[in-house]
């Protein structure tokens, strides 16, 4: 960060949107059916206001619908905010939706001219930069194409190349590395990075906080149209994962009683084979726990009534984070396990537990949950129950990402 030289002040901007039923329209429509002109007032954002030091990158984290993209819209200005002010400082270049601006029946090349013109460049910087441009988003073969012919990701390959070649001093990125193969996701990762070291202010919107821990200084929660919490990525984002976790743990509350009072059809795929029991979490006393510290071992406990013998069932366990982030699966055939079923020739239960063991948990601080499915010989799907346990990994700052590595820092 240069200093305290302020690149973007944002101060109590408020936004609504008329939200309609099904507008009409044409004259003809409205005059016949008026009532589809029927809206809603929706105040999307209610008060925000922060600041962004030139050279820092940010991150803007929150459910969808909270009003992350309206913000960098209003940034870009595409939209205005209904009261508050914006102030930029420097030129702006933007990644806010594939192709905007893009021509469709105009080649790849003319379209860099026309987004280039519209980012702030000359037609003679556009000629020095363009043989670059061209050579980042790797579309020789198909440059002189008209672009309705591009796939989505040859859209944002062309997009991210004509935005970064800008030299801007705040860009402003709105889940653009969601897109595109993984060579040149890592390509895009590894030109931020540069950016920002060459000391441009860049606002990132995405759901992976990886990315947003890599890349940014500080992380701004914005919940219900508000800033919830702005600080050290870690942190902030430590807190989101926990207001996720306890609202997915509400919505499985309220599922689990739908379900005892019958009023749910959220059932096995065949009911005759197999019914979840419970699935518990234990620690090397064999204590049941859900908080672990790093390290610990994790057992986790399955019970099953299998209802009927069926040869060659595979349980497929997930391990994900609270943010939805796939950490770790695995699978074991059910009879290898123990858990074959009765007598096909008999109507007795006969309820088995499982027990996977993970002998060093060594995932960083955060909520987790496990997923199990079950499926027979054929793929098809017994069972499969989502979040059926949960737990807690805590106390492993300083580190930050997924997992936690062995390591000595020794003088060289």
């Amino acid at each position: 960060m240069s200093g305290n030289i302020c690149a973007v002040e944002v101060s109590n901007i408020t936004k609504k949107f008329r939200v309609y039923d099904d507008k009409g329209y044409t004259l003809k429509e409205k005059a016949l059916h008026w009532g589809r002109n029927r809206y809603e007032v929706r105040e999307v954002l209610r008060g925000v206001s922060f600041q962004i030091q030139k050279g820092e990158a940010v991150g803007l984290i929150g459910q969808n619908g909270c009003g992350k993209s309206t913000i960098l819209k209003l940034l870009t200005k595409i939209i205005y905010p209904d009261s508050g002010t914006i102030r930029i400082h420097g030129r702006v270049s933007s990644l806010l939706e594939l192709g905007a601006g893009f021509h469709p029946d105009m080649s790849g090349r003319e379209n860099i001219y026309i987004n280039a013109s519209i980012l702030g460049l000359n037609k003679k910087e556009i000629d020095r930069r363009i043989g670059g441009i061209i050579a980042f988003s790797e579309l020789e073969e198909f440059i002189d194409h008209p672009v309705r012919t591009y796939s989505s990701g040859m859209y944002m390959r062309l997009a991210f190349s004509v935005a970064v070649s800008v030299d801007a001093d705040v860009l402003l990125v709105d889940e653009i590395l969601a897109v595109g193969d993984v060579n040149f996701q890592a390509k895009c990762f590894r030109k931020l990075m540069e950016i920002k070291g060459a000391g441009t202010t860049i606002v990132l919107v995405s759901h992976s906080m990886d990315q947003i821990e890599r890349i940014c200084d500080r992380s701004i929660w914005i919940q219900n149209g508000q800033v919830r919490e702005a600080g050290s990525p870690v942190d902030v984002h430590r807190s989101y994962l926990d207001a996720m976790s306890a609202k997915r743990k509400q919505s499985s509350q309220e599922k689990a009683v739908l379900a005892a009072s019958g009023t749910t059809d959220s059932q096995p795929a065949h009911p005759d084979a197999v019914r979840f029991l419970s699935a518990k979490l234990f620690d090397k006393d064999n204590k049941e726990r859900n908080v672990f510290a790093l390290g610990e071992m994790v057992a986790l406990e399955i019970e099953l009534d299998m209802r009927k013998e069926r040869q060659g069932c595979q349980m497929e366990v997930n391990l994900v984070r609270a943010d939805g982030l796939f950490c770790y699966g695995c699978a074991s055939a059910l009879e290898a396990a123990g858990m074959e079923g009765t007598d096909r020739n008999t109507d007795r239960t006969n309820q088995k537990k499982i027990r996977l063991v993970f002998k060093k948990m060594n995932l960083l601080s955060g909520w987790y949950h496990f997923d199990v499915h079950i499926v027979d010989s054929e793929g098809s799907t017994i069972y499969f129950g989502g979040n059926v346990a949960e737990f807690e990994i805590d106390g492993c700052r300083p580190q930050r990402g997924l997992v936690y590595l062995e390591h000595v820092w020794t003088k060289g």
